[in-house]
């Protein structure tokens, strides 16, 4: 991890800085961020390897290490929004590089590092993701990277700022490779336990997407991937033990995983974020039984379970976590958004 005093200096000699209030903002049209701030639920947290999710952002998308000398660089974008690939490229060019951390683009400053031991499920840190593993590219071609998960890689902060606790409403998105998936605990991107542990049923409130179907789990309909929610000692595609059918996968390269909460009502969406007009409502209605009153805590995670479960795998593009139950307008509206920034493969 970069100490701050380097980290500060790079993102200087860069032109770069982590507030997207102090430096010049690219020329991009308006981000997910926007939309939601709009629409009064804004943004507690914003994350990407792949572009900036505010129209006023200047600042960078996420940090990596050099393999040969343990060197840090923050990823900046381009005047389209873009992730600068050709910066990353240039600097880890003839060894390799690593994803020490995802900065989060909103004011709360709520920055993933590459996560830490769990207390016992998982004593062990966590490695960070191959920075080159996963190329494609956004805004009309130009080219950038996922985080590529391969399985005991996570990211965490677990002193957040302004991120939704207890009953607090709360909604939240990931866009997530539709072909990248296992079965495993667990591919998480969302609200977790403070301590790395598994404090019990409605401590952490996070977005799933994967084929999970064991004991806890609770999983749509046919062989998936679903979207689901992690509700911690249970993932669930929609409030029924026996599961959801009516929460089918979705066949597409490029998958729009969302989540909605608020005290009585629970909510899971997902489209093809790649074509207009497929945001549907997987689920809507009650919670779970035992998950009626939420314990949230308010920690961040990707990648992993609340208490470090680090076995699956996936590729993540970008993610927000939202102060309040947004409304469908504005969920369809980011749709609307993914599928104009124009994400593909390469």
């Amino acid at each position: 991890m970069l100490d701050s005093t380097k980290a500060t200096t790079l993102l200087l000699c860069a032109g770069l800085l982590l507030g997207p209030s102090l430096a010049a903002a690219p020329a991009q049209s308006q981000g997910p961020c926007d939309i939601y701030e709009a629409a009064g639920t804004p943004c507690a947290a914003a994350h990407s390897t792949a572009r900036a999710l505010f129209s006023g952002y200047g600042g960078a998308l996420y940090e990596v290490t050099r393999h040969s000398d343990r060197a840090t660089l923050a990823i900046g974008t381009t005047a389209s929004g873009a992730a600068d690939a050709a910066a990353q490229d240039s600097f880890c060019r003839g060894t390799g590089c690593v994803v020490t951390a995802l900065l989060d683009q909103t004011p709360h400053q709520n920055h993933l590092h590459t996560a830490p031991g769990g207390p016992i499920y998982n004593p062990f840190p966590d490695h960070g993701v191959n920075a080159s593993r996963a190329e494609a590219a956004v805004h009309a071609g130009s080219r950038v990277y996922g985080a590529y998960f391969e399985g005991k890689m996570g990211y965490r902060n677990d002193s957040t700022s302004g991120v939704p606790v207890g009953e607090e409403a709360e909604t939240m998105y990931m866009l997530v490779d539709g072909r990248h998936f296992n079965d495993k605990c667990c591919f998480d991107y969302g609200n977790a336990e403070t301590d790395d542990h598994d404090d019990g049923v409605g401590t952490m409130e996070a977005l799933y997407f994967g084929n999970a179907n064991g004991l806890l789990d609770h999983p749509g309909g046919g062989r998936g991937p679903w979207v689901m929610a992690d509700l911690e000692n249970g993932v669930w595609a929609g409030n029924e033990s026996a599961g959801n059918a009516a929460n089918t996968a979705i066949d597409a390269d490029f998958v729009l995983a969302l989540l909605k909460r608020k005290p009585g009502a629970f909510g899971l969406k997902g489209a093809d974020a790649s074509t207009a007009g497929t945001l549907r409502t997987l689920y809507e209605g009650p919670p779970p039984a035992k998950y009626k009153v939420m314990k949230k805590q308010g920690a961040l995670i990707l990648g992993i379970g609340g208490d470090n479960s680090n076995s699956a795998v996936g590729t993540f593009y970008e993610g927000v976590v939202v102060r309040g139950f947004t409304s469908d307008a504005a969920d369809e509206a980011v749709h609307a958004n993914l599928v104009a920034a124009g994400y593909s493969r390469r």
